[in-house]
């Protein structure tokens, strides 16, 4: 058998190489080898959270997979057939929700219907995506794309002791529309979220009000942010926890998001001034895409039907090495005008879908 050889310790040399190789490997049904999995990290190789996304990802592809255990540096994937339906995955504690989703979601484009994901886990958890983010930020952008996610968030989960509850919804995409997003455009709305659970309401609504404040000195005036909050007695949460979720929506129907999340002994202020300013800098750079959506686009646009171009705030180490595994798996050719920690302009034409169907 020929495996396509994926070395984990390029670019940044994390879990994310991991997970878009599986993903990609089970979209294309194209086996991999992943060497060296984790090699920049503190403690190399496959941790729990790791494994639940590995697996998720090859219980819908019937895929066999070798080296699957806590510690393994090296795993060789075989993706068998595409499988559709419902299923449920349980991370354990608080890993993220959404690190998972990032590798199920391109590798149900090709489902033969339609997928639901009920995964159990971490929904705001450091060095992850919130869940806001990605129900109101990326399935914006997906949409934008022809492929319709929808994500509903059931319970938090928050550091230790996790126990969020969210269900993916997806369709599979006859086809995925290539994307032109070069400028944002202006600004004509601000919306956000702030939530607090296990906490005193005070906490989300004052994330909020710090946050309106930046925004509001640096001149924008419609700001919509939410308030999430339990009462005692009321209050489904495993455990304490706040963040809070900010996007704003340009009159070219692009959208930038930013976050910041609560930790103990931070106060809410600081909390919702980090993610206000946060946006503000996205939004400086003019450019469509944000820096954190940059690399979560990479492996769509190597499979929509044409050309595709995007210019995003902030060329991270994680696009980088997204473009390469993807150029690996697909047999695509990125190009891109920008150095890494600047704006840039990502350009490919995609595949399409047919051709790998």
């Amino acid at each position: 058998m020929d495996f396509i050889l994926i070395d984990g310790s390029y670019g940044e040399g994390g879990g994310q190489i991991l997970r878009s190789a599986v993903a990609l490997s089970a979209l294309t049904m194209r086996p991999i080898r992943v060497v060296n999995i984790r090699a920049k990290r503190s403690n190399p190789g496959l941790r729990p959270q790791h494994l639940t996304a590995v697996k998720a990802v090859a219980t819908i592809s019937n895929a066999l997979v070798k080296g699957l255990t806590i510690g393994s540096k090296t795993i060789e994937f075989v993706p068998k057939s595409r499988r559709s339906g419902a299923f449920q995955f349980d991370i354990g504690t608080a890993g993220s929700i959404s690190l998972v989703l990032q590798a199920l979601l391109p590798a149900s484009m090709l489902a033969p219907g339609p997928c639901i994901y009920r995964i159990r886990g971490g929904t705001d958890v450091m060095k992850a995506p919130p869940i806001d983010y990605m129900r109101f930020v990326f399935t914006r952008w997906l949409a934008l794309m022809n492929y319709n996610v929808k994500i509903d968030l059931y319970r938090r989960g928050h550091y230790p002791r996790g126990g969020g509850l969210v269900t993916a919804h997806t369709e599979p995409p006859r086809f995925i529309k290539p994307l032109v997003a070069i400028d944002f455009g202006k600004v004509v709305e601000i919306k956000g979220i702030s939530h607090a659970v296990r906490l005193p309401r005070h906490v989300a609504e004052r994330q909020a009000k710090s946050a309106m404040d930046v925004l509001k000195e640096a001149g924008y005036d419609s700001i919509n942010i939410e308030i999430e909050w339990y009462p005692p007695g009321r209050d489904p949460h495993l455990g304490p926890g706040s963040a809070i979720v900010l996007w704003a929506i340009s009159d070219k129907g692009f959208i930038i998001g930013s976050d910041s999340l609560g930790m103990r002994g931070k106060r809410a202020e600081i909390v919702g001034r980090e993610a206000a300013e946060g946006l503000l800098s996205e939004l400086e750079a003019g450019a469509a895409v944000d820096s954190h959506m940059g690399d979560m686009l990479i492996p769509f646009l190597a499979v929509a039907n044409g050309e595709s171009r995007i210019r995003v705030s902030k060329l991270t180490l994680h696009t980088i090495t997204n473009i390469h595994v993807t150029e690996k798996i697909v047999g695509v050719k990125f190009k891109v005008r920008g150095k890494q920690d600047e704006p840039a302009v990502i350009e490919v034409t995609g595949v399409g879908l047919d051709s790998i169907r």
